[in-house]
């Protein structure tokens, strides 16, 4: 239970609003005073060189919760179970991921290569993505990194993780991996993080839905699907949450109601279709508008031989799947379209900054004390607030509330007793 901490009486609104200039100014000490590295020697013509790469080797032996389906043995990762596949695909091909360790580096980068040691036999294969985490704590999506085409990300980040997803024909050997050697860098050309009074909405579009069902089967990120479950498939590896968290988010309208989910599956159809980023950084399909599934377009106008990128015909446009949770929770008794918000997308939407106050404060998967615990707030934190839900009532020294607030820099819910505001409802935060 979270540690109480002095709390001042004043207006709580303007409190929050200087936490953040103090925040920000103790940052400014801080790099000021931090020792300068070792300058190295500039060219004849006096320009500067910029600074050397990071190498690292990650740590392939410490398979943890976020992994799935994946053995290390005999010094080298492999598939586990050959019979094992995303859900929402279902393809007869045995299918494993490793999330590997987050490392901290010393200076911003934004371009991460990534070398490997590995043996592929022509049956299989072996991908890998890496995403980094900004300094104010931001996840940016993962970005495939091949051999002589390094990562590039979106924004300078001081965390790189990287992960590895294997896949091997049924019956057939699997890859195995021995080493993984990462590589980072600045390539000067991320554009600085924008200032939260100036970000962008999050993404919205029109997208057709279906009911994944397949209860018992096993989603891309490794959970194990529950009857009357709640989470959502997108056709990419580039928005797929680690097993329990909600780092990467959708809000889900359809006729009834709107409900916030996390993303915990690969599909339908597709799985390198970003459909929600705009046309020239999709991974594929890029002469498609921003918000149109490959699927919808095979479907309707016929685009690809109206087939997906495994060569199936598609048969529905659709864009999502959905667990049967979230499909009936919405409104739907049958699949159709629905109205879904990326929340990551764009600094994840609207945003409004508060403080928080106490240490060790919980950040939750949904708006309920028995959900996944998804961050741990140390003491006051200034945090960013989408929008808020009525949820579990929680009591707590002498303050009571049902109300929780979307952090989408962490993908999980706050009760709002912990935020440092006079209101038991946020002032002009809107409803999820």
């Amino acid at each position: 239970m979270p540690t109480p901490s002095p709390r001042r009486r004043g207006p709580r609104t303007t409190r929050a609003l200087s936490g953040t200039v103090c925040l920000l100014a103790l940052a400014g000490t801080a790099l000021a005073s931090a020792p300068a590295a070792p300058a190295a020697p500039a060219p004849a013509t006096g320009a500067v060189e910029p600074p050397a790469p990071v190498s690292w080797r990650a740590d392939l032996s410490r398979t943890g919760a976020d992994d799935v389906n994946v053995r290390y043995d005999a010094g080298a990762l492999r598939v586990r179970d050959g019979s094992v596949s995303p859900a929402s695909l279902g393809r007869d091909r045995g299918y494993a991921s490793a999330v590997l360790e987050t490392h901290h580096v010393d200076r911003p980068v934004n371009r991460v290569a990534v070398d490997l040691d590995a043996t592929v036999p022509d049956a299989a294969s072996v991908e890998t993505d890496v995403r980094g985490r900004t300094a104010g704590g931001t996840w940016t999506e993962w970005r495939r990194a091949a051999p002589g085409a390094p990562a590039e990300l979106p924004r300078d980040v001081v965390d790189v993780q990287a992960r590895l997803t294997l896949w091997n024909a049924a019956g057939e050997p699997t890859a195995t991996v021995r080493a993984v050697t990462l590589t980072a860098d600045d390539a000067g050309t991320a554009p600085a993080e924008p200032a939260p009074s100036t970000r962008a909405s999050a993404f919205s579009a029109r997208v057709y839905a279906t009911r994944e069902g397949l209860v018992g089967h096993t989603t891309a990120n490794g959970h194990v699907i529950q009857t009357n479950d709640h989470f959502v498939a997108l056709p990419s590896r580039r928005a797929l949450s680690p097993n329990g968290s909600a780092q990467y988010s959708v809000q889900v309208c359809g006729p009834v109601r709107c409900e916030t989910a996390p993303v915990w599956d690969v599909g339908p159809w597709n799985t390198h279709d970003d459909h929600w980023n705009p046309s020239a950084q999709r991974e594929q399909w890029k002469d498609l508008p921003q918000g149109r599934p490959q699927a919808q377009a095979a479907y309707e106008d016929g685009y690809n031989g109206g087939r997906d990128e495994f060569n199936r015909q598609v048969a529905n446009p659709a864009g999502i799947d959905q667990a049967d949770g979230t499909f009936y929770n919405v409104g739907l008794d049958d699949n159709g379209w629905v109205t879904v918000t990326y929340l990551w997308t764009e600094g994840g939407g609207d945003t409004t900054s508060f403080s928080t106050w106490g240490t060790d404060v919980s950040v939750r998967q949904q708006a309920t004390t028995a959900s996944t615990r998804v961050a741990s707030l140390p003491g006051p934190t200034t945090v960013r607030v989408r929008c808020q839900v009525h949820g579990q009532l929680v009591d707590y020294d002498g303050y009571s509330n049902d109300a929780w607030s979307y952090l989408p820099d962490y993908g999980g819910y706050v009760s709002n007793v912990f935020l440092d505001v006079a209101d038991a409802w946020l002032p002009d935060v809107p409803t999820c």
